[in-house]
């Protein structure tokens, strides 16, 4: 007999805690062990119950989201909590705040709290939680032996620009990568994280004030500079076009829009043997077909490693194309950006 994912629901709305405990009850290998109405009340429970998960509205009277959140990972960092956010810019930016600091993913709510139309985040909402429990396994394992596998011979080419795509867990360790990027770092920087519209200007907002390069989402036409990183905006594929931004809403692709693909193929089509990409954490194979591309026309190809990737699909996607230079821990990949764009 399996043990269930025991989760633990935190909502200041009784509707929500019964819709989202009845979703996951009506899973087989999951269960709401307890709810709370508030974040107060959720530390609490989180000390009794101890939940293997735990869904957490963003925005609560007494102690909102971002608060509990920060006392649950005091108690035990390996607690693993999914956020539940609406589209406010409050709400948004407390959210980014919550990966940063160690919250596994978020879910959005629809705009408007519509009830009627929250049906879309049950498929989401169910499969956060069973990757927010391999993470937590992970986490507990604590497996320090990190391996640099895969390291190809790299071609000594002068980098004209740097293109990153990432999905779930892609929020920390992009943060973490783009901020130890140095002021001179003179080559424009193009970001793909799978995030709906909104969340990715408090996501560049965030970035920008603690980077020493400028972080920007991006806008449709402007112009492409060097020592500026674009993040892609939620709902918008991001192209490069000759010295400019495209940005388009083509159909998605994988289910996802912006899409790693459409960026690292335009990039690689405008930059060839000079553009150095690098596909992280992930759900899915987002970013693949890219990573032909851009080995095709003589780039570079980096992925995160699977000791440190919170979900290892997309970086094995890339890498099972035979076309990864180079596999890495995450704490390794500014590093080694770096290294290799400053090296003319």
């Amino acid at each position: 007999m399996f043990e269930k994912i025991r989760v633990l629901v935190v909502d200041d709305s009784a509707f929500m805690r019964k819709f989202i405990s009845d979703v996951i009850n009506s899973e087989s290998d999951m269960k709401v062990i307890d709810t709370a109405k508030d974040g107060r009340e959720a530390v609490e429970k989180v000390r009794e119950s101890r939940p293997d998960v735990i869904t957490m509205d963003v925005e609560m009277p007494h102690k909102n989201g971002l608060e509990a959140l920060e006392e649950i990972m005091r108690i035990n960092e390996c607690f693993q909590v999914i956020m539940l956010s609406g589209l406010t810019a409050q709400g948004s930016s407390i959210t980014v705040e919550a990966l940063a600091k160690g919250a596994f993913d978020f879910v959005q709510k629809p705009s408007g709290f519509n009830y009627l139309k929250i049906d879309h985040i049950k498929d989401e909402l169910v499969e956060k939680i069973r990757y927010a429990v391999v993470r937590k396994k992970k986490l507990q394992q604590n497996n320090k032996d990190i391996n640099e596998s895969s390291k190809m011979f790299i071609k000594d080419v002068k980098i004209e620009a740097i293109a990153l795509g990432a999905s779930t867990g892609g929020p920390r360790v992009l943060y973490d990568v783009i901020t130890h990027f140095p002021k001179d770092l003179n080559v424009p920087v193009f970001v793909v994280q799978h995030m709906p519209a909104g969340f990715t200007k408090a996501f560049a907002q965030r970035l920008d004030i603690n980077s020493p390069l400028s972080v920007m989402e991006a806008k449709d036409g402007e112009p492409i500079n060097p020592g500026k990183v674009y993040i892609a905006p939620g709902g918008y594929h991001m192209l490069v076009e000759g010295e400019r931004i495209k940005l388009d809403t083509s159909p998605p692709i994988h289910g996802v829009r912006p899409a790693v693909d459409k960026l690292f193929i335009s990039a690689a089509e405008r930059y060839e043997k000079n553009l150095l990409c690098c596909v992280f954490t992930g759900m899915g194979k987002d970013g693949a077909a890219g990573v032909k591309e851009i080995k095709a026309r003589g780039g570079i190809v980096l992925a995160q490693d699977e000791a440190t990737s919170i979900v290892y699909g997309m970086p094995k996607a890339a890498f099972d194309t035979g076309c990864v230079d180079m596999v890495l821990p995450d704490y390794k990949i500014a590093e080694e950006i770096v290294r290799l764009t400053l090296q003319h």
